[in-house]
């Protein structure tokens, strides 16, 4: 099985509530950053990636029909690469309220070292250090890598393999996209600041 759908869009974009939309439209699971909490044998594979090892994509996305959010959002090039007749989707956001949406929770994240999260936070930190920025507490610094992000998915992918969406666009642009039609129920609207910060303190207590 090959990748329908790469996610270019980093984290707090509407990821996870794109994540239920497309496993609704395309029948199979999409792989989010919980995907890798809920699979710690991922884990490996990912830092592998991250520090820069070589990683067979195909086996470590097998039995999903899409991904979004990181961290498969900074390897988009190498996703494309891999499946290269996928719909890139770049879901973006106001670049102020991204980043205050970031900030109070996966940079918030990435700062704890008191649990066996630690490890893996660390492993992101690299890799914001490495293909986006790691200066989290500076909003400029953070809000120009989030741009220079976007622009560069916009200039690298061509018009008709991408598809910028933000979850007030709703279904009809996936929908039409991925020639499905829309379905009866309301857009998923999931993971609000609130939400990621009961999940992650379950985590922890875990």
């Amino acid at each position: 099985m090959s990748l329908r759908v790469i996610g270019a869009g980093v984290g707090r974009t509407g990821t996870h509530s794109l994540k239920i939309a497309l496993e609704a439209l395309l029948s199979g699971p999409c792989h989010h950053m919980v995907e890798v909490f809920a699979h710690p044998e991922q884990v490996p594979v990912w830092i592998n990636a991250i520090d820069g090892h070589p990683v067979d994509w195909s086996a470590l996305m097998a039995g999903y029909v899409a991904q979004v959010d990181w961290p498969g959002a900074s390897f988009w090039p190498e996703l494309l690469e891999d499946n290269p007749d996928a719909l890139v989707i770049l879901s973006v956001r106001d670049p102020q309220a991204w980043y205050t949406s970031a900030n109070n929770t996966i940079f918030a994240g990435m700062e704890r070292n008191d649990d066996e999260l630690a490890p893996w936070m660390a492993a992101m930190k690299r890799l914001l250090g490495n293909r986006f920025s790691n200066d989290l507490g500076n909003p400029d610094a953070m809000i120009a890598a989030f741009e220079q992000h976007n622009e560069t998915v916009r200039s690298q992918v061509p018009a008709d393999r991408l598809l910028e969406w933000s979850p007030d666009d709703g279904w009809q642009p996936l929908c039409n996209r991925l020639e499905r039609p829309v379905p009866e129920q309301p857009f998923p609207l999931t993971n609000t600041t609130a939400q990621f910060q009961a999940r992650l303190a379950a985590q922890s207590e875990a």
